[in-house]
Parts: C-alpha cells; structure tokens; sequence
C-alpha cells in the first residue's frame, strides 16, 4: 500500500504535532505505521517552538492493535524490537504526547496510547490488552501499565485480557478526561494549558517528571523482550494461539 498510515501536520503556529493514525477502521499498528510514527517523531520532536504532540486516529476506532501475522516466529523479532523502539519515543519525548481515544483502543494500540502522557477518551471507548487471550503476553503494556495504573489494575488488566471502557479506565487513572470529543478536549487542555507556556522550560518540566521512570521502562522492555522471544514463543500454545487466531477456529491448548 503506497499511502501513508499516517498523517502528520504542524498545528497551532508550529506548536503542536499532530500525528493520525489514518487507515480506518482498524489502524493496525503493523511495521508500516510503526515505521511512519518513528519518522514523523524522529522529524519533528526536536523543533523548538513545539510544545505537544497530538495523538489520534481517524475512523470510529483507535486501534485493534498490532498486526497478528507479524507475531508469528518468523517476523516477531523484527516487529517487536521496532514497536519497542516507538514505544521509548513515546515515553521519552521531550514534550507531552496527549492521546485522544475513540472506540476500540487494544493491544498494541494501547501500548502506544499508554507510552503518552496525558489520555482523552469518547465515553464508548474500550481499552484493553487482550494478547493473553491468544497465549501470548504484552510486552510494552507490562512495563508500561504498573507505572501508569499501578501493580494491582495492571495485574488484573494484563492476566484477563479483559477491556475497560472509558470510565473504568478513567477511574483507574489511566485515562486522564472522559469527553465526547476528546480530540477537541486534547485540543483545549493544550491551548489552555500548555500553548502559552515557554517551550524550553516545558521540556525541562517533562525531562524530570518522568527521569526515572524512563530510566525503569527502558530496563524493562529489554528484559521483557528477551523472555517474549527466547522463552514464550518456544512454547507450544503461543504458537497455538496466534495460528488458531489467524485461521479464525477455536485454539487448542496443551498448556506447554
């Protein structure tokens, strides 16, 4: 597909980055948009005027998450170490990245909402984790969500696989503003908040806030993503499960 997943544009006189995930209704998050997000972060986040980057997505979904078929033995590796690479861009960018969530927000979908700072959901939103269900874990989500949520909501979030709506989600603070619109609600938190404040001195602000916490998740992914490649994907019902996804039948477990 020669048409960019994403779309980026400058906002707000150079102030703000907008960044949607523009292959509705779906927005997989597969290489090719792991790819067009790396890029426009890499292209712009250094710009001086910038104070925020808006994260959205067009259609009535966020994401359904990452691509199915790049988790299987012969692509995870490559798909993972690039995903994990967004994933440490989000968490460190050098200014805030607020998310604004429609519909379904999952997986690999989450995992990139949940590396922002700041998250905006319509009241219908779902957001969930729900790879456990395929017998494979979330490696992004299981550093990210005990710092977001604490070790208690992850835990429960992460073990289930089970989807929380807006509310719930807000309710566990991962979720910042439940709104009917949370592009427009991302959108007012920046112009009131945020646009007139001194850019560099914002960066300074955000570089503390999250020090060592970055310092944790980059720690973290690496290990995790080591057992997900060398210890998970050498069992027999990880493989089970993604295949059985893919072929659309019940899996089968041997709990191997």
């Amino acid at each position: 597909m020669s048409e960019s997943p994403l779309k980026v544009s400058m906002e707000r006189d150079g102030r703000l980055l907008r960044l949607t995930l523009a292959r509705p209704k779906a927005n997989i998050v597969d290489a090719s948009m792991i790819a067009a997000l790396q890029a426009a972060l890499s292209e712009n986040l250094s710009k001086a005027r910038l104070r925020a980057v808006l994260l959205t997505a067009e259609g009535p979904h966020f994401s359904f998450g990452a691509s199915v078929d790049e988790h299987l033995p012969e692509s995870c590796a490559q798909m993972l170490h690039q995903l994990h690479l967004l994933i440490l861009q989000l968490v460190e960018s050098p200014v805030p990245v607020l998310v604004a969530v429609r519909g379904q927000c999952l997986g690999g979908g989450l995992e990139v909402a949940a590396a922002g700072h700041l998250l905006f959901a319509a009241p219908g939103a779902m957001l969930g984790q729900p790879e456990v269900k395929l017998a494979v874990f979330a490696p992004a989500a299981s550093c990210l969500l005990p710092e977001r949520i604490g070790q208690a909501h992850a835990d429960d979030l992460l073990f289930s696989g089970r989807s929380v709506t807006a509310e719930e989600a807000c309710r566990i603070g991962l979720v910042n503003v439940v709104a009917e619109d949370p592009d427009q609600a991302a959108l007012d938190y920046f112009d009131q908040h945020l646009a007139p404040l001194s850019a560099s001195t914002l960066r300074y602000a955000v570089r503390v806030a999250r020090g060592e916490m970055r310092q944790r998740i980059r720690a973290k992914l690496a290990a995790v993503e080591l057992i997900y490649l060398q210890e998970l994907m050498a069992t027999h019902d990880a493989l089970e499960g993604l295949t059985a996804f893919i072929a659309k039948r019940p899996a089968v477990w041997q709990d191997r």
